[in-house]
């Protein structure tokens, strides 16, 4: 059942922040940024929320404004939303797709020295 509602929440957060986040925040031309997963610790005191910035060199750039601007995003979350306790948002990078990358690229190593 637990499982459950948070995953509810994970859902909701991520909605909410998402249009926060296309609404508050001003970045670079040329960059964009996605919430990838939000993972919502048992007590609903902690969120964590991952993110990935295209293109990756502006990785730490992204990171960086959604730091500076936590404050702001948090308050207008905590308007939003309507339940107690309201966790605290911690944006982290979301390495999932520059693992892929890495494991296809070693697959293609293997396979090309299997070939030869």
């Amino acid at each position: 059942m637990a499982t459950h509602r948070i995953s509810k929440i994970n859902e909701l957060l991520r909605q909410h922040l998402a249009e926060l986040i296309e609404r508050e925040l001003s970045l670079k031309p040329g960059v964009l940024l996605t919430i990838a997963k939000v993972d919502t610790s048992r007590d609903l005191r902690y969120t964590r929320v991952f993110v990935s910035v295209f293109p990756e060199q502006e990785l730490n750039y992204g990171l960086e404004t959604l730091r500076k601007e936590i404050h702001t995003i948090q308050g207008k979350l905590n308007k939003l939303l309507s339940m107690k306790p309201l966790p605290r948002v911690e944006f982290v990078s979301d390495t999932t797709e520059v693992r892929a990358n890495e494991v296809e690229l070693l697959l293609a190593k293997i396979k090309d020295e299997h070939a030869s």
